[in-house]
């Protein structure tokens, strides 16, 4: 018997940024966490040559069974960072998704009805959380906490594994940060 906590649903999360806004680091850390509970998992990043300060975006596949494709059209989920992002992306979220909106850097409704909104000041409680560059993490954090794909605790345990060494000094304001996000993510579903 598994005694491992599973995953609800099978997923298509697109997180969509500037370069140098860690989209494509906090992909990595979800499906890391992903993997290690023995789901399949596709990490498929996509950025301009320009890398920082221009477009970045991954998508991960959760699924219970191989991945046919990781190429994704209409994702489950979107976390986007910035505002050429929202715009781009948000029409192909599939009606009932979620879309998790970096309110730091954008003023502006995705205009979808039919998707659940979470709003969160990520760079505001990253900086409470000891830093300011753990926003990616914030905004990860309120994905978990507002759908529970993951356990909190397999995410943790991705982020240590992602600072090791030289970088630990990484873990415990990204661990804050992603708790500040999952706690954000938890009270827009009451």
């Amino acid at each position: 018997m598994n005694t491992e906590p599973a995953l609800l649903t099978d997923t298509e999360v697109l997180m969509a940024g500037f370069g140098g806004q860690g989209t494509l680091l906090a992909g990595k850390v979800l499906a890391q966490a992903s993997m290690e509970l023995g789901r399949a998992v596709s990490w498929l990043p996509s950025y301009g040559p320009e890398m920082r300060g221009g477009t970045a975006n991954v998508i991960v596949c959760i699924a219970s069974r191989p991945i046919g494709s990781p190429l994704i059209e209409r994702p489950r989920a979107l976390i986007v960072m910035n505002l050429p992002s929202l715009e781009k992306f948000a029409p192909k979220v599939k009606p009932g998704g979620v879309i998790i909106v970096n309110q730091s850097l954008i003023d502006r409704d995705p205009q979808r009805d039919d998707c659940r909104v979470i709003k969160v000041p990520s760079r505001e409680l990253a900086e409470e959380a000891g830093s300011a560059r753990a926003a990616n993490f914030v905004m990860l954090g309120a994905y978990i906490g507002a759908t529970d794909t993951v356990p909190e605790d397999a995410i943790e345990r991705a982020i240590a594994v992602e600072f090791e060494g030289d970088k630990e000094k990484f873990v415990a304001p990204s661990v804050a940060a992603f708790r500040a996000g999952v706690e954000a993510g938890r009270q827009s579903t009451h």
